[in-house]
């Protein structure tokens, strides 16, 4: 069995976060980023982790760039007979270390143009997201966003992350800004990232606390709405590679739809909010608590109007804050469930990592 008692790779590179997103903000925040003149649509391929970072910048371009997003698993796509080509669609690609295989093989699909009515062929704009600017996807999109998140060792990736939705949050202000959105109240928020950051590594000692009690659970739900259900996926995530845990994602709506029927094992029910629990989720999490009385933890913003066994929160001032507050929470809770239940957590049983 393997007992970890020093600082781990993964504990490290949570705490380089504030030092990673000040490092981004001062290089792209006041720069104008390399885009195409006229986007109309836009959709993300990754996977993993990565793949989170997309479904969350599905939402985001939405609502700050007003531009509709979709996000594809790579793998996913790849098995596509027909895959979106409308002209004027932009094609991101998320991947940390620039060679991931399924992601490669998308973009070398996309790049091989597609054929319009008139028989002529037409190639749509690719944009990547990494941390390799030698990778193979790096050289083959035509525009590049390095997120500079450094080496990261440990498998779970966490700097990488955060550094990937700070790039997005970049790409969809300069699109808004590219469409005549007023940016200034974003840009003068993104400042304070790491101070946010920074004050979330103070909940520590709480964060062990719901990790001692989650990490005696057989079953845990990871529930949210909106833009949060992409950090439910990644949380989800985070706790499977490091603890090996029966842990699944689902939006609550959904969840409510034949889902829930899991929770008559004893169960753990968390539920992640970013801008305060609406009244459709107070009314599923209220049944929920009636019906099957899971041991119900809650993840950000909290409403008087739930009982739940536990709250962890850092009060931020607007959602793009509370989001990288929140996922810096689910990265620590991961790691100290891990140590918990003494896991070997930067080099989890069968799991491998392309490192740069």
């Amino acid at each position: 069995m393997f007992f970890n008692t020093k600082k781990c790779s993964m504990e490290s590179e949570i705490l380089e976060q504030p030092h990673v997103i000040k490092e981004l903000i001062d290089k792209y925040n006041h720069q104008e980023l390399e885009l195409p003149d006229s986007v109309e649509k836009i959709v993300i391929v990754a996977s993993g982790s990565s793949y989170h970072c997309a479904r969350f910048s599905a939402d985001l371009l939405g609502e700050i760039a007003n531009i509709e997003a979709r996000a594809i698993y790579s793998s996913e796509f790849n098995l596509k007979k027909v895959i979106p080509h409308d002209k004027n669609t932009l094609y991101i690609f998320i991947t940390q270390s620039g060679e991931t295989s399924d992601t490669l093989a998308a973009l070398k699909r996309v790049n091989e143009g597609f054929i319009d009515s008139n028989n002529d062929r037409y190639y749509l704009d690719t944009l990547c997201i990494t941390n390799n600017q030698e990778s193979s996807i790096w050289n083959l999109s035509k525009y590049k966003i390095n997120c500079s998140a450094g080496i990261e060792n440990s498998i779970a990736a966490t700097k990488s992350f955060t550094a990937q939705m700070l790039c997005i949050l970049i790409v969809a202000l300069n699109l808004s800004k590219h469409k005549g959105g007023n940016i200034v109240e974003y840009l003068d928020s993104l400042e304070k990232l790491p101070d946010v950051m920074e004050e979330t590594f103070q909940l520590r000692p709480k964060i062990k606390h719901l990790a001692r009690l989650m990490s005696k659970q057989k079953c845990i739900v990871i529930t949210a709405d909106g833009i949060s259900y992409s950090i439910a996926k990644e949380a989800a995530l985070k706790i499977k590679e490091t603890s090996y845990m029966n842990v699944n994602a689902t939006y609550l709506g959904e969840f409510m739809h034949g889902h829930v029927a899991v929770l008559n094992n004893k169960s753990a029910l968390v539920y992640i909010a970013v801008d305060g629990i609406s009244h459709t989720a107070v009314a599923n999490l209220e049944k929920i608590r009636k019906n099957y009385n899971p041991t119900m933890f809650i993840i950000g913003k909290h409403n008087d109007r739930i009982i739940s066994n536990f709250n962890i929160n850092v009060n931020c001032e607007n959602e793009i804050l509370q989001m990288f507050s929140n996922v810096v929470i689910i990265q620590l809770l991961a790691l100290e469930i891990a140590r918990k239940l003494h896991k070997n957590i930067d080099k989890p049983k069968g799991l491998k990592k392309v490192v740069v």
